[in-house]
């Protein structure tokens, strides 16, 4: 029997040990000492440091017998100051790893830390292009483990870290396949005092990823698959935790889709990402929900390459009418989530179309498009969404 097309061909790379469910922050000590720390630095943001969870989080360190310090100064954009000051503080508490204990911005900088702990050359050289990362020494790199408090990001399986260059405003992917952390600790009892608001942000940036990977060209089935029940887990679940943060399986599920979308997004990302990467980096806007913003935006100007895959999606989420319901799904979500539907409502009044359009056609993640876009395909999602029009 006669075969015909091309046998597809792919490099895949899967992540690292998870400790999965509530309580299993107990386990920080152990986590620790399994990944090779006995000082750790736990890098986090100053609301996330204020909170009981992280005292006893270092409790936990010290009655173990564990060193450890608290290092607190991370942005909600994660700058180079920032992992500067961390690696400052890294250096004169003499720590040789780092627990990343929070969001998606101090899991970011905390993995940056380790990472550029025993480097020498300048971070902005490990960006992620091309195959810059062999620039690194992998000696140098110190152990982490990693602790999400958010459901949204799924940076704690991620082998990368999204870092705001402060001179240029310009958001940077520093990458290295071993800034993966050691071991992960996926507790949902810590995201339980999570706002609403977070929720739904950090929630419906789990949603996008995941979206944006099931829609990227590129050949990743299991990237595909885990997409597909990661954004079911999202459609189902995060109703719930914004409903009532307490709902602990509601959390627990959120967590899970939430490290799955960073799994998935291996397969790729798109003008979404491309888009919100400098709307945060110039005007400092919340990544999950700038991502939710963009959403149907982009969704629209795609929809000629990816139409027959959200019927699919559309089946698989039990939505009718194909694409149009599952668009209609994304706008009575975000509304009913209480998400911003422009940029004004995320607080950008007067964007500065032209910058910020030219600026995402050199994001990294604009090469997962499933439509190649030019400046004034993104300087027209733009003006779109700057006036909340979906039509024409």
């Amino acid at each position: 029997m006669s075969k015909t097309g091309a046998s597809p061909s792919a490099n895949w790379s899967y992540p690292t040990a998870v400790r999965f469910g509530a309580g299993r922050i107990a386990e920080l000590a152990d986590a620790c000492r399994e990944a090779g720390i006995e000082n750790p630095l736990l890098v986090t943001d100053p609301g996330v440091a204020a909170l009981p969870m992280t005292e006893a989080a270092m409790k936990i360190l010290g009655d173990a017998g564990l060193g450890g310090a608290v290092f607190k100064d991370v942005k909600v954009n994660p700058t180079d100051g920032n992992v500067g000051a961390g690696l400052d503080a890294m250096k004169k508490g003499s720590h040789d790893g780092v627990i990343a204990f929070g969001g998606g911005s101090a899991l970011d900088a905390g993995k940056v830390i380790a990472f550029m702990h025993g480097q020498t050359r300048p971070m902005w050289d490990f960006e992620d292009v091309g195959d810059w990362w062999t620039r690194a020494d992998p000696a140098g790199i110190a152990p982490i483990v990693a602790v999400p408090t958010t459901a949204g990001t799924g940076s704690e399986l991620g082998r990368a870290g999204v870092i705001t260059n402060e001179a240029e405003h310009v958001k940077k992917i520093i990458f290295h396949p071993k800034m993966m952390p050691s071991v992960v600790i996926m507790d949902p009892e810590l995201t339980v005092g999570l706002p609403a608001m977070m929720t739904a942000g950090t929630g419906f940036d789990a949603f996008v990823h995941c979206l944006e990977a099931y829609c990227a060209p590129a050949f990743h089935p299991l990237s595909a698959g885990i997409a597909l029940e990661g954004m079911r887990l999202v459609k189902e679940y995060l109703p719930r935790a914004f409903a009532d943060g307490t709902d602990i399986e509601a959390r627990a599920q959120m967590l899970a889709a939430a490290g799955m979308g960073a799994v998935a997004f291996q397969k790729g990302l798109g003008g979404i990402h491309a888009l919100s990467h400098p709307i945060g980096a110039v005007y400092d806007t919340h990544h999950g929900l700038t991502n939710a913003m963009f959403t149907p935006y982009v969704l629209r100007a795609n929809r000629p390459a990816i139409e027959e895959r959200i019927e699919a999606l559309a089946r698989w989420l039990d939505l009718e009418d194909g694409f149009d319901g599952f668009m209609r799904y994304v706008l009575e979500t975000r509304e009913n989530l209480g998400i911003p539907q422009t940029l004004g409502g995320l607080g950008v009044r007067e964007p500065d179309i032209e910058r910020i359009a030219a600026m995402a056609v050199e994001d990294p993640s604009a090469g997962g498009n499933p439509v190649p876009m030019t400046v004034k395909d993104y300087a027209a999602i733009l003006e779109a969404a700057a006036a909340g029009k979906l039509n024409g």
